[in-house]
Formats: structure tokens, C-alpha cells, sequence
């Protein structure tokens, strides 16, 4: 297949893989990434491209797949969540047997209120609260931008708090 009708038939379906990868990442930092990869990908096989029947199935497949192992190599990445007592320990110095307990009970709402956040929203806070990472720092180890970060860890913390005041209501 010559750059021509790579150019032809591939690029202007990109808004569509685009579209799939920033469903599946919730990051548009990271879903460019993806279709930069397949585009990368496409380019390297494109001798082998004029069998494929219908580009757009073949192109969203490859796509969703690449989303995918991103997500499988981020999870494996990511931070161990500390153990209740733990947090409990680093969050509250109280020392009153009561106070302790609903602390921990707490906690323990909050860290699965955490869980249920998307990876990339959970791992931009774990990284700010629980390891006190600077923001600059944050933005290195996951690519995004120093603004991304700001504004996952904002969306985050609202997500957060409203899962919780929902779950004591």
C-alpha cells in the first residue's frame, strides 16, 4: 500500500479510533497516545493493509486492544493501598477508643470510594496524598501534564466527596 492510499483510506477515520480510545482511557493525553501507537503500528504492517476488508472495524479492534494493554500495564504499575489501621495511623492521631474506631470506619469508606474511581483519577491522588508527590513529578511518571494532573486530582477529590456524603446519607 503506497502513502497515498495509506493516507486515503486510514486517516480520516482517526477521529473515530480517537473517540474509542478516549472512551476506553478517559485522558486525552493518553488516548492520542493510543492512536499515535496504531497509527505507528498501520504504517509499519501498511504492505500487508490492502487485505484488510473494512478498515474501520480493523483499525477500532486494534485500537481498543492497545487501550487495553495500556490499562493492564497501568494497573500493574499501580500503588498497593495501605492497610486501614495503616491509614489510620498516618491520617488520625486520635487516641480515644471511639474516635479511633469511627476513623478507621472512615477510612475504610473512603478507600472503597476510592477503589471505585476511575485508574488514572485513583492513581493521581494516591500519588498526591498518600506518597506526597509534587505535582511535577506526578505529571513525569504519568505523562500527562502538570494541568492533567490538577484537574484528575480535582475531578477526583469532588468524585470522592460526593461518593461519600451519597453513602452517608
Amino acid at each position: 500500500m503506497s502513502s497515498e492510499e495509506f493516507n486515503s483510506v486510514w486517516f480520516p477515520l482517526a477521529d473515530r479510533f480517537y473517540k474509542v480510545a478516549f472512551y476506553i482511557l478517559e485522558s486525552e493525553a493518553e488516548a492520542q497516545d493510543a492512536v499515535q501507537d496504531m497509527f505507528l503500528k498501520l504504517w509499519n504492517r501498511r504492505s500487508t493493509l490492502g487485505n484488510v476488508d473494512n478498515p474501520l472495524a480493523f483499525g477500532l479492534t486494534m485500537v481498543k486492544n492497545i487501550c487495553l494493554d495500556r490499562i493492564k500495564s497501568a494497573a500493574r504499575s499501580r500503588t498497593v493501598f495501605p492497610e486501614p489501621e495503616i491509614l489510620a495511623s498516618m491520617i488520625s492521631t486520635e487516641e480515644s477508643t471511639d474516635n479511633g474506631l469511627i476513623g478507621r470506619e472512615k477510612l475504610q469508606r473512603i478507600r472503597e470510594c476510592m477503589a471505585r474511581l476511575p485508574d488514572s483519577q485513583r492513581k493521581v491522588l494516591e500519588m498526591r496524598v498518600f506518597e506526597n508527590i509534587p505535582y511535577p513529578e506526578i505529571a513525569r511518571r504519568t505523562g500527562l501534564s502538570e494541568i492533567n494532573v490538577r484537574v484528575k486530582l480535582s475531578v477526583a477529590r469532588k468524585k470522592l466527596k460526593k461518593m461519600t456524603s451519597d453513602e452517608e446519607d
